[in-house]
């Protein structure tokens, strides 16, 4: 399984004065910084709250959520009227356009005049000013096609955020796992450092007296050295292990102590087969959701080469300072910046791209393709999750038989190491054979703890694959 990271972090309030002390205290008032009393350990829950609290990547995909609630609402607003306002003032030419005007973006109203004889450079001020209203009271099912590829995003958006979450919980329950092993791992290869040097002492005086070779104090030696270089490697894995914990939690921090719960006391009980996935289960949901985006935007393309049939309605106003009896100038120019006449038009519109159609024909049956790859993603996703879970179940069993079977390892290996210890010291046998027995030991202490961390691991890793984390939690709280 993929490793997670988070750590809980355990920050002392330092003795360099009572202002420094305040300050600490008003930090962790004001909920700066996540920290804990020293000594308290994190539960599995706690640490999960905390890390899908925290962490940047769930933010920002729930950023993306927001953003595309945003652009439904955005969709909706085109079942609403176009409405265009403009008013200009304008100092023009009066060469065949007796008083020209910019048109406005949706509804171009022209006006012309004679040609003269011979073009003149002399303008003359005017004004204009329009309002117009478009309802485009027939699509043919465009904007509701529209809507519906924005509503799709959401729904999309929204399970990718579910399932990001999901995987980020998998992703922190295992690194808590991986942290807890390592924690014992490291009291595990501790003891087997005390156990080497209370050993080496034992040795040194039996040389020292004559009682022992001078070989046996090396040997004890060496042993005692690899037992230190050992305890310093599972130091190393337990603090890279708190430091991608932490990771997960969006802050990093360089210790914590994580209560180890149930984990070791007791194993998982009860059977967890399933002849078929959880439809819950969130990466499948988000496979579905694409098919469904893809659907609504081929449907959204399809529709797009329909007519659309408008109701529309027009009002102008205009002034130039042209006169109205002939094309001649106004002796005061600058009336023509007021109003002298004014129009209005209603009318149905009906508006069809044909040169439109044959392209968005085209998109759909391009967009059908992407539709299929959709589907076909998604059976590739379901078809390896099922792999996934039967290969969980079969670790998950194969797993709990060895940590059934840890117990009897460690008795046989302490057993062994007892009786090489006390045949070493009644002289019946050497120290390579009683070096083994304490290689044998260690292997076995480092191999049961190991084997039940694997049994909760599958279980989780089974539970991933099937999507519902309440096979996992239920059996932890």
């Amino acid at each position: 399984m993929k490793q997670a990271r988070y750590p809980y972090v355990v920050q002392k309030v330092t003795s360099r004065g009572r202002r420094n002390k305040m300050v600490w205290l008003h930090l962790l008032g004001a909920g700066l910084f996540t920290t804990q009393v020293v000594g308290q350990s994190l539960s599995l829950n706690q640490v999960l709250e905390q890390s899908v609290r925290q962490y940047p990547f769930l933010k920002s995909k729930q950023a993306e959520v927001s953003s595309a609630e945003r652009r439904v609402q955005a969709s909706q607003t085109e079942r609403l009227p176009i409405m265009q306002l403009q008013h200009q003032y304008n100092y023009a030419t009066s060469n065949s356009l007796n008083g020209s005007f910019f048109p406005s973006e949706a509804v171009t109203i022209s006006t012309s005049g004679g040609v003269r004889p011979v073009a003149i450079s002399q303008a003359s001020f005017g004004s204009f000013t329009s309002a117009s209203i478009e309802w485009r009271a027939i699509t043919f099912g465009r904007i509701k096609a529209s809507v519906n590829v924005a509503k799709a995003e959401l729904q999309r958006s929204q399970v990718d955020y579910e399932n990001e979450i999901f995987q980020h919980q998998v992703r922190t329950i295992d690194a808590y796992l991986l942290l807890l092993i390592n924690q014992k791992l490291v009291q595990i290869q501790q003891s087997n450092l005390d156990r080497a040097q209370t050993f080496k002492r034992v040795v040194d005086s039996g040389v020292r007296s004559g009682m022992r070779a001078g070989v046996d104090s090396a040997l004890a030696t060496a042993e005692a050295v690899r037992a230190r270089l050992l305890l310093l490697e599972s130091q190393q894995r337990e603090q890279v292990q708190r430091l991608r914990l932490s990771e997960l939690a969006g802050q990093l921090q360089s210790g914590m102590q994580v209560d180890s719960m149930r984990f070791y006391t007791s194993l998982p009980n009860g059977t967890f087969l399933s002849d078929s996935l959880s439809p819950r289960n969130p990466t499948l949901r988000l496979f579905q959701s694409q098919i469904t985006l893809s659907a609504a935007r081929s449907l959204a393309t399809q529709r797009s080469g329909m007519p659309v049939i408008s109701l529309v309605g027009v009002g102008n106003a205009r002034g130039s300072g042209f006169s109205n009896q002939g094309d001649v100038f106004l002796n005061n120019q600058i009336n023509g910046l007021g109003y002298q006449v004014g129009n209005y038009l209603f009318g149905l519109v009906a508006r069809w791209n044909l040169t439109n159609l044959l392209r968005a024909h085209q998109d759909y049956r391009a967009d059908q393709f992407q539709v299929e790859r959709s589907r076909q993603l998604f059976n590739t996703q379901r078809l390896q999750i099922t792999r996934q879970y039967q290969e969980a179940e079969t670790q998950y069993q194969v797993a709990l038989e060895q940590a059934r079977q840890a117990p009897i390892q460690l008795r046989a290996a302490r057993q062994a190491y007892n009786q090489a210890k006390s045949r070493y010291e009644s002289g019946l046998t050497d120290l390579p054979t009683l070096l083994q027995s304490v290689v044998t030991l260690n292997r076995a202490e480092v191999d049961g703890y190991v084997a039940i961390s694997n049994v909760w691991r599958f279980l989780l890793l089974k539970s991933a694959a099937e999507g519902d984390l309440s096979v996992f939690m239920n059996q932890v709280n």
